[in-house]
């Protein structure tokens, strides 16, 4: 290092450290070389170097004439904690992301068990009227008494009529089996991006110092998507409650 003249080090320091060449030498390379020896720990004190930081790294900050060092380390400083604050309102922002998501898959599921539920009973309701008509049709013809009493108990006990009503149970099979696909299929991508969701909330407490300025406007664009959805299945339901009345 004593072979060198410290004007040749400075040099070598500076062109390190132009506006142009940020890749070549950054602010923690100049830390790393300070610890070296002494000259470079002396050398990259002085504010010829820390300038050219400061103009590259924080453009906007205004050069003062104190120690660039100082001004530098302030800088960096406050870059860190609005950094830090940004994380905090990033990982704020997953999180309510995923307890929204947690809350939708919970409706969800709900709704698709009571789809389920409507569809066994309509099932079982348009089993048992096929059976009255069966019923009703085999007392045309020849068959033992008490068969036939068994038969025309069973058409008896029938209140509604059953042509009518087969119809309608038609019909209300059909819708609730559509109904059940469309809250699987929903629960299923609410899930996805439960997951996706869960997944980004990991990488961003494992990444702190990143910039996450646009993930407000991501999430914007998923907090749309979602919104169309929950539209589509109220206007699927407000149809099936129109074609029951």
């Amino acid at each position: 290092m004593a072979v060198l003249p410290d004007e040749l080090w400075r040099r070598i320091l500076e062109i390190g450290a132009i506006d142009n060449s940020p890749n070549i030498l950054n602010y923690k390379d100049l830390c790393s070389l300070s610890i070296t020896c002494r000259t470079l720990k002396r050398l990259s004190g002085e504010d010829f170097v820390w300038f050219s930081f400061l103009s590259s790294d924080f453009s906007q900050s205004r050069i003062q004439s104190s120690s660039a060092k100082a001004q530098y380390k302030s800088c960096f400083e406050r870059d860190k904690e609005k950094k830090a604050l940004a994380h905090k309102r990033a990982v704020l922002r997953i999180e309510s992301r995923i307890a929204e998501s947690s809350r939708r898959v919970s409706e969800l599921r709900s709704s698709l068990r009571k789809e389920v539920e409507r569809l066994k009973a309509a099932a079982l309701e348009l089993s048992n009227l096929r059976n009255v008509r069966q019923a009703s049709v085999a007392l045309n013809v020849w068959q033992p008494e008490i068969v036939r009493g068994r038969q025309r108990q069973i058409v008896e006990q029938c209140t509604v009529d059953v042509k009518s009503r087969t119809s309608a149970l038609d019909m209300e099979v059909k819708l609730c089996k559509q109904q059940i696909a469309a809250f699987d299929k929903a629960r299923r991508d609410e899930k996805s991006r439960l997951q996706a969701a869960k997944e980004q909330l990991a990488s961003v407490m494992y990444h702190p110092l990143r910039d996450y300025n646009l993930l407000s406007s991501s999430s914007c664009s998923r907090s749309d998507e979602s919104n169309s959805k929950k539209k589509k299945l109220k206007t699927s339901n407000l149809c099936k409650e129109t074609s029951h009345k």
